[in-house]
């Protein structure tokens, strides 16, 4: 009888897996035993954690690991479940934690663990993740790769993380139910995957570093809690999508920087709790808000929301806050004027320059942007070159005495409303250099219609998601149709193209080489047959250094004395612009000290684009006036100069260190200058000032709001404003009990008499002329 073999997988006990290997023959039977590695595997593993964990928790100890407390094991004998949830343990988590490959839970939140986060990736049958109130040290990658049942994940509070970001491969986790991640030391944007996300509800992110904007795909995910608030510099952008979040009964997203009006909240009739407080907001408050049948608690307080005051139901509780520009001071309509240009105002955004001046129920009372005529009627809309975005409203057709609507230099799209034909006193219609696409309507002959500059004129273009409309030019039907080319011809062209493009760029670059050189050598021998002796190669004093070693460096000279100096070469001129070379810092960058090859001293300024130009090209804009206007309002507040190098360095930055204290209105008269002294109505008065500040010297010249605005928002403070001397009057002869536009109304009025030499006393030829410029200006 021949030998037979056979393999049985026999189950005993769940600490002692093994195979039996049985052998039949005629005269004996041999039973071999091997051992599964499963066991011995989360055995030496879960020997690890114990020994990494201080104090080792207790009953931790002997060899079946599945009775130990917070252990539980599946009917196989491998750990599924560990949770040590508030024991004060310390230590480390071991890296191959991530070998528990049927680990279902991991619950270690309310200890003081510390060391790198567990790399949990690939644990294909983890679910639940709890790691909140810990001091986890850092974050290794792929941390939370390929967790494809992962459900619940929270690390809250855990502020010794290094800056991370929220992952894509989150993706990986589509059953995903929970996210949370406050004080995480999370930074960068929110990743725009949500769509992948179907049963996310909960997302917990505040006290982090997170900025831009709220992703499109919240709106097609299920999350009913988003609580984003509090981010250290705060979210950007609007808010529209929450809008399109039929689910969400929770909205925390205050403490930050979004902008632009409320949407419309008609779908989200789940919405309980909308806290909304401490941004920029504008517009008015739609009224789909205060309908929502299960509103309880929203708070708008400090933004500068317009239009009519909300009326809520009295169940709900409202924060409105004093900074708000209703039209009236209770709920109720207001002025049709009013009503049309917030609707207008919506169009574009309702910028934060529009909110800040549009105050009161007359639009004719000093808004910004807004012309009327004597009978109170509006005649001129002024939105040029503000590069809005947004469209034309329809809504401006019912201003029946508008002449003229210049939204030209912007980035409006869609058509120009049909409507505004009917408008009878209608002169001008200026919106070229946007996006407008559409028919042009038929305006009466006599209208100036400027729509130059607008690529989609004339075209009828679908709408977009966003509810504008599709600029790019394959998204109209004609063009769609077009585009039905073969991919590999579409392939060929652009092989092609790119070859042409390579050979091109060599040619170009052969002749500017070629003349370069021809040009440094016809410098180089004007400088030696007639150039003054005292001029080298650069257009500077010369060193020791001949001309001939110039004339073979990297520097390029040009007719009229223009040079040009690679990048590499400043560098090594300035040893990699070391701090030990710096010469002083200015408004737009840092001046370092350097030397030539030829040993010619040079100082170079390293500009820093992001202060000086812009970016609501490069260029120098006129909004760098006004970020110097606002740090000499700072310097006036604070008695302190704009760099003082003798403070530490978070102090000595005036502009940081200013925008930093005042974000807690309570901590104004920390950084006041101890002898400004105010009483209440001036502290109220300076707190103005204080706000006004912070917008002049925003970061981003967009943000910044021009010189007019700011004018409007001191002029009512100085007709308050009194000196505080209350005895006689100085050589100017002025009355210190009259108001500061009265003493200068007197001033000019005096004006020979007060610029008599005597009166001048002490001042020189020179101040005495800076003196009369001065008044001349005021």
């Amino acid at each position: 009888m021949g030998k037979k073999r056979y393999k049985f997988y026999v189950k005993i006990p769940c600490y002692l897996l093994f195979f039996l290997l049985i052998e039949i023959a005629e005269s004996d039977v041999k039973v071999s035993v091997v051992i599964r590695d499963g066991y011995t595997d989360d055995a030496s593993v879960m020997d690890k954690l114990a020994k990494s964990l201080v104090p080792t928790p207790v009953g931790w100890s002997g060899n079946n690991v599945c009775k130990w407390p917070g252990v539980l094991c599946d009917s196989s004998g491998r750990v599924d479940s560990i949770s040590l949830i508030g024991k004060s343990l310390g230590g480390q988590l071991p890296p191959d934690i991530n070998q528990l490959s049927n680990l279902q839970s991991l619950n270690l939140q309310k200890n003081r663990l510390s060391g790198p986060l567990p790399p949990l990736s690939d644990l294909a049958s983890l679910q639940d993740v709890h790691l909140d109130y810990n001091n986890f040290t850092s974050v290794p990658p792929n941390f939370l790769k390929g967790l494809t049942n992962l459900q619940h994940f929270s690390i809250d509070e855990n502020p010794s993380l290094p800056p991370w970001t929220i992952p894509d491969s989150l993706t990986d986790s589509p059953s995903l139910t929970d996210f949370s991640a406050a004080n995480a030391n999370i930074i960068g944007e929110i990743p725009d995957i949500f769509g992948s996300l179907p049963s996310l509800e909960n997302l917990r992110l505040s006290y982090n570093n997170i900025t831009g904007s709220l992703p499109s795909s919240f709106a097609k995910s299920g999350i009913q809690n988003l609580v984003l608030n509090s981010q250290k510099f705060g979210l950007s952008g609007r808010i529209d999508v929450i809008g399109s979040m039929e689910q969400v009964t929770q909205v925390w997203i205050h403490v930050n920087k979004f902008s632009g009006p409320i949407p419309d909240l008609s779908g989200c009739i789940n919405l309980i709790d909308l806290q909304l407080r401490d941004n920029s907001l504008t517009g008015a408050i739609p009224p789909s808000l205060t309908n929502l049948p299960k509103l309880a608690n929203v708070s708008l307080q400090n933004n500068i929301f317009l239009g009519p005051m909300p009326g809520f139901k009295p169940s709900v509780q409202v924060s409105l806050g004093n900074t708000n520009h209703f039209c009236n001071p209770g709920p109720g309509p207001c002025d049709p004027q009013v009503t049309i240009l917030i609707e207008v105002a919506g169009a574009v955004g309702c910028p934060m320059t529009i909110a800040e001046s549009w105050s009161g129920n007359n639009p004719c009372n000093d808004w910004n942007y807004i012309t009327c005529d004597a009978k109170g009627s509006v005649t001129l809309i002024n939105f040029a070159k503000l590069n809005w975005v947004g469209i034309i409203s329809p809504a401006v057709a019912n201003l029946t005495g508008l002449k003229q609507l210049l939204m030209n230099d912007n980035n409006l799209t869609g058509p120009i409303p049909a409507n505004l034909a009917s408008l009878t006193d209608l002169q001008i219609v200026d919106v070229s250099n946007n996006n407008i696409s559409g028919k042009v309507p038929k305006f009466r002959s006599d209208v100036i219609v400027k729509t130059s500059g607008n690529p989609f004129i004339g075209k009828d273009l679908p709408p977009s998601s966003s509810g504008g409309t599709d600029y790019s030019p394959s998204a109209s039907k004609d063009e769609k149709h077009k585009s039905s080319v073969s991919t590999w011809v579409i392939l060929a062209i652009v092989i092609a193209a790119v070859f042409l493009i390579l050979v091109l760029c060599l040619v170009i670059y052969k002749k500017k080489h070629k003349g370069k050189s021809k040009l440094s050598r016809g410098k180089e021998q004007k400088l030696k047959n007639g150039s003054p002796k005292n001029v080298n190669s650069y257009g500077a004093i010369p060193s020791t250094t001949s001309q001939s070693s110039a004339a073979n460096s990297e520097i390029y000279v040009y007719d009229g004395g223009n040079v040009t100096i690679p990048v590499e070469l400043l560098r090594e001129a300035t040893n990699n612009f070391n701090k030990e070379n710096i010469l002083g810092r200015g408004g737009f960058g840092i001046v370092y000290k350097g030397k030539l090859h030829d040993g010619t001293e040079i100082a170079v300024k390293r500009m820093e684009a992001s202060i000086a130009s812009n970016k609501a090209t490069g260029r120098v804009t006129t909004k760098i006036d006004v970020f110097a206007f606002g740090v000499i309002l700072m310097e006036i507040l604070t008695g302190r100069k704009a760099l003082d190098e003798n403070l530490p360095e978070d102090r000595s930055h005036l502009v940081p260190w200013f925008k930093k204290m005042v974000v807690n209105k309570d901590k104004i008269l920390e950084v006041l200058d101890p002898t400004l002294d105010p009483d209440e109505e001036t502290y109220q008065s300076i707190c103005k000032v204080v706000e006004l500040a912070g917008h002049c010297a925003a970061r981003e010249p967009s943000q910044r709001p021009d010189m007019g605005h700011t004018v409007n928002v001191l002029a009512p403070l100085v007709e308050q404003w009194t000196p505080t001397a209350a005895t006689g009057g100085d050589s100017f002869n002025i009355d210190f009990n009259m108001s500061l536009p009265q003493a200068l109304q007197r001033w000019t009025a005096n004006d020979d008499s007060m610029l008599s030499e005597d009166t001048y006393g002490d001042y020189t030829k020179q101040d005495k002329n800076t003196f009369s410029y001065t008044k001349e200006h005021q």
